[in-house]
């Protein structure tokens, strides 16, 4: 009886090894490409797909950046570099297939995380190839998407100073969050949202300091694209933005320097917390929102002769400080409402919710609608540290001379 269990078992580990799977679909990081950044194009009447390669170098290497024909670049890096290689098709699957062959290993997305559509593309139409993205397992939802003033390929052939290569600038860029920080993700769910309007940051190429060549320099975020349907229509410089941040509650970091009515010079405070909601209303044929701001705020610098610490200073600093966020907001609505009425306030999904039944009466066009919203905001500001140091006033700089 013991040897026939023992025979058993012996039998039965066999089979179990048999049915391991092990290794033998596995892919070597040697046998792939990685891509860090992908720039899309609009080439004639096709699609130009540009992608920044990550190419491995021995630790001992020499410290010199390889290129890829014309549209190569490398990095100062000892240790890696970066290349630039392009390829056109009708369509984005079209153009990465063509990629492929100009590889003799696999193209691999999964470290993909900054796609660039040049600006003719945008202005033409980008449902397509966002729809591409989405629905193929390669590329990255949480990649982050961008506009570029110009070609997008120029944006990857950048050598920035300090990152390695321009794919990482414009992600820790993306990071700060400083501006406008959008996802595949979430660009998809604005092109289908109730609104069809979505709002992506505009890159822009900086200057290169002096004696610099003109690519040695970053792309940088400066200001919105401001997409209706799936078409660029227009753009928010830099200071229009950071009020659309404020009506969207995507406020992370902002430092506010206002110049008191009480006295001369400014002051400014940093951002420590906010919180936006809006509250739609609709009475009769007049629809409404009311944008309700509540901040909280730590002042950093004065340069007034105000002593903050004064509470009835500090209440009228906290007034003007509220009123300069509404002018602020005020300012970011007109052009995208009155000019190219795209709703990328999110206006579109609060009626929904509050008023289902009236909002499915009005869908069909809200284009005719939006326009007409009146808008009413109440920012409310907190300064909840002025500082132990304090500015002393002119008069009591005299008493002290005096003395």
């Amino acid at each position: 009886m013991g040897i026939l269990l023992r025979c058993m078992t012996s039998i039965s580990i066999c089979l179990m090894v048999l049915l391991l799977a092990g290794c033998w679909d596995r892919v070597e990081v040697n046998d792939l490409t990685l891509i860090m950044a992908a720039g899309l194009d609009k080439k004639d009447d096709k699609l130009s797909l540009s992608i920044e390669v990550f190419v491995p170098q021995p630790s001992g290497g020499g410290g010199g950046g390889g290129e890829s024909g014309n549209s190569g670049k490398g990095t100062s890096s000892a240790t890696a570099q970066t290349l630039v290689r392009s390829a056109e098709g009708v369509t984005l699957a079209d153009a990465i297939s063509k990629l492929q062959e100009e590889f003799p290993r696999r193209i691999f997305w999964g470290h993909c995380e900054i796609f660039i559509f040049g600006e003719k593309l945008a202005r033409e139409g980008m449902r397509e190839n966002i729809d591409f993205i989405m629905r193929e397992s390669g590329p990255r939802e949480r990649a982050d998407v961008f506009v570029s003033k110009g070609e997008a390929k120029d944006i990857l052939k950048l050598i920035p100073p300090i990152e390695r290569s321009s794919a990482e600038v414009l992600r820790e860029m993306a990071k700060l969050q400083t501006g406008m920080k959008v996802t595949v993700k979430d660009f998809a769910e604005m092109l289908n949202g109730e609104a069809r309007a979505a709002a992506l940051p505009w890159v822009e190429v900086l200057p290169p300091e002096q004696y610099q060549q003109p690519n040695q320099t970053v792309g940088f975020i400066n200001g919105t694209a401001i997409i209706k349907g799936d078409k660029m229509v227009g753009r928010l410089n830099d200071k229009l933005t950071r009020g659309l941040l404020w009506l969207r509650n995507e406020v992370e970091s902002s430092i506010v320097t206002i110049e008191p009515k009480e006295s001369k010079g400014h002051v400014s405070m940093k951002l420590l917390r906010s919180d936006t909601n809006l509250v739609p209303h609709i009475d009769g044929d007049k629809w409404s929102v009311t944008v309700k701001i509540n901040t909280e705020d730590d002042v950093i610098q004065n340069t007034t002769q105000l002593d903050l610490s004064n509470p009835k200073l500090t209440k009228k600093l906290e007034k003007e400080l509220a009123e300069d966020i509404e002018q602020r907001i005020k300012a970011a609505l007109v052009r995208p409402q009155k000019q190219l009425n795209a709703d990328i306030f999110n206006f579109a999904d609060a009626f929904r919710r509050k008023y289902p039944k009236e909002w499915h009466e009005v869908k069909d066009r809200w284009d005719e609608v939006f326009p007409t919203v009146e808008v009413n905001i109440q920012a409310s500001a907190k300064i909840l540290r002025t500082g132990m140091a304090t500015v002393k006033s002119t008069r009591q700089k005299n008493e002290v001379e005096k003395k």
